[in-house]
């Protein structure tokens, strides 16, 4: 059984620079903005656990965490998308133990750069939402809070 009190919410590289990194691309909010957003989002009784790293091994250990505390995921892998089968495997372990990962993104990467179009991620994700800014967040958390 999954906890539905408690969504872990996982932030890749760079993402600790929201606001001031490509605001054309990713916007002028803040990954603080984010967080009270989901919260005050979130439905009574749910935690919204927000976390950012910029180390590979400390974005696996939290969705090892994931596994071990039932707790459904929001994953943002950044620019660890495309290349980290570390992560995807880390990934698989969640979904795999029957729990919802949702794969979320700012941008649209599909209308970017040929080598962000390509994700490891999505073929273990139980689903996958991009494009909308922090909306992507959004409507990932109203998906597990509504399933969970």
């Amino acid at each position: 059984m999954t906890d539905p009190r408690r969504i872990l919410v996982l932030n890749g590289p760079n993402l600790n620079r929201l606001g001031t990194r490509e605001p054309d691309v990713y916007g002028t909010a803040t990954l603080a903005d984010l967080e009270t957003e989901l919260r005050d989002a979130a439905p009574a009784g749910v935690e919204v656990d927000l976390r950012q790293t910029n180390d590979e091994a400390e974005l696996i250990g939290w969705l090892h965490e994931a596994v071990d505390t039932r707790s459904p995921v929001i994953l943002n892998p950044a620019a660890f998308t495309h290349y980290s089968y570390a992560l995807r495997d880390a990934a698989a372990l969640v979904t795999g133990a029957g729990l919802p990962l949702i794969e979320v993104h700012l941008s649209n990467p599909h209308a970017r750069e040929e080598f962000r179009r390509t994700s490891v991620i999505s073929g273990v994700a139980t689903g996958v939402i991009a494009g909308l800014g922090f909306g992507s967040y959004r409507l990932a958390l109203a998906h597990i809070a509504g399933s969970a």
